[in-house]
């Protein structure tokens, strides 16, 4: 895919590879192949827990030049997918954003909105309207 025409790509980030899978087996089902998508869960041995090298790996996996909004699910997750994002570099880090929303809510609603070449910003500000 040309990254300088993809829609904003979507990450899922869970304690649970189950969750993470899915949440984004969910996703893929509403907006099919329209959105960059990937997941990210559990630690590096498959436990309980979120690893920094593997959420890199999916923001890669997701990578869009629109840009790419990651969802997660517990502290631990948003600590982990910030140490990912650093690990990205500059100036790609930049254009991914931690949404602070709903995981499953926020994932869906926001995969729609990308679907319909919104912007990273639209995206995420959709996504973060869901939060109370």
């Amino acid at each position: 895919m040309n990254g300088k025409t993809a829609n904003v790509g979507i990450v899922i980030v869970s304690h649970s590879p189950l969750v993470a899978r899915g949440i984004a087996d969910m996703v893929r089902q509403m907006v099919g192949d329209s959105v960059p998508l990937a997941w990210s869960g559990g630690n590096a041995h498959g436990d309980l827990g979120t690893d920094a090298g593997g959420i890199l790996k999916a923001i890669e996996a997701a990578w869009s030049d629109a840009g790419v909004a990651v969802f997660v699910d517990l502290g631990g997750a948003e600590t982990n997918s910030e140490m990912a994002i650093e690990m990205l570099g500059l100036p790609r880090a930049t254009l991914v954003s931690i949404c602070n929303a709903p995981l499953v809510e926020g994932a869906v609603i926001a995969a729609a909105e990308a679907s319909g070449g919104a912007s990273l910003a639209k995206v995420v500000a959709t996504a973060e309207e869901l939060s109370p």
